[in-house]
């Protein structure tokens, strides 16, 4: 992906503004795009931090089975989370021993919350 920077004015543009062009090949036609102001200020991909146990969706924590300094088991029930009237289990994706629990029983979670941060065997 090569990104330039060309000064015409594209549709509805002002000459004076900046535009950001992209050239990209599929099935071996070159096309030109003008890239705009949302994907280029968008978030930048993170890969998953395996030691973090993330919620999902935003609920009401009802169950936590695991206590700070427990070793589990992968595939070990670790809270219930209970959105919209069903129960998710969440699991323990790795083994390793849960170092800080950041619920508790009967608060409501927003998504992508940390909720567990272990560190892994």
């Amino acid at each position: 992906m090569t990104a330039t920077k060309k000064t015409s004015p594209g549709k509805g543009k002002k000459p004076s503004q900046a535009v950001v062009v992209d050239d990209f090949v599929v099935e071996f036609r070159k096309y030109k795009t003008e890239l705009n102001r949302k994907f280029l200020e968008r978030k930048p991909w993170v890969p998953k931090d395996e030691r973090m146990v993330v919620s999902f969706i935003p609920g009401t924590v009802t169950s936590v089975f695991v206590t700070e300094g427990q070793h589990v088991e992968e595939g070990k029930e670790l809270m219930i989370l209970e959105a919209m009237k069903m129960k998710n289990r969440i699991y323990a994706d790795r083994s390793g021993v849960v170092k800080k629990i950041n619920v508790s029983i009967g608060e409501r979670v927003p998504k992508s919350k940390v909720m567990f941060e272990m560190d892994l065997d």
